[in-house]
């Protein structure tokens, strides 16, 4: 994908418009699980994830191909747009809005994922936010470490580094709140 990546990329900056809708079909889906998984709201993520590639257009001369590909590119601004959207926002949480319940009709197992979910989250939040976007980067969007340091412009020793601390922390974590159930299981 790198270099099919690379060849739109190029043909898209020689000024053919219709290569940076090959460019927006290779990661859209990418990059909406991306926002959808920091503001798990489905059209939340869905403005932003529109507003994302929109910037990636208007600012697609702004972008070089020999610093970084374009995919490390599009998830910084991912990134930005994110934690602009943080910003500029004050929030009334809606707990039926914060996972988008689905209608499905095997409502145990919708309440089964949601409690995996919520188990996921509340060891994400005991992580910095660089520490989870790093995780998510990796774990969910499969990135590798080198396109990983390139969106947080960090070494790819670093990212390897602050990704297995946060997995240690995870596991301490788990193994703690293990040894508390056991503890409460032996009275």
């Amino acid at each position: 994908m790198a270099n099919e990546e690379q060849i739109l990329a190029e043909k898209f900056q020689k000024g053919n418009l219709d290569f940076f809708t090959d460019l927006y079909n290779l990661y859209v889906r990418k990059i909406y699980e991306f926002t959808y998984f920091k503001t798990h709201h489905k059209q939340i993520a869905e403005d932003l994830t529109g507003e994302i590639f929109l910037k990636a257009l208007e600012n697609f001369n702004k972008y070089d191909i020999k610093k970084g590909r374009f995919s490390s590119w599009v998830y910084s601004i991912a990134r930005n747009t994110i934690i602009d959207y943080y910003r500029t926002k004050k929030y009334e949480y809606n707990i039926e809005d914060a996972w988008d319940l689905s209608a499905k009709d095997d409502v145990g197992l919708d309440i089964e994922n949601k409690e995996k979910i919520e188990k996921v989250r509340h060891y994400l939040n005991t992580l910095s936010s660089e520490q989870r976007d790093i995780i998510i980067l990796r774990v969910w969007n499969g990135l590798s470490y080198r396109e990983i340091a390139e969106i947080m412009g960090k070494t790819e020793a670093n990212c390897k580094m602050i990704f297995s601390r946060a997995v240690g922390k995870i596991q301490q974590g788990v193994i703690l709140v293990l040894l508390m159930l056991l503890l409460i299981n032996l009275r």
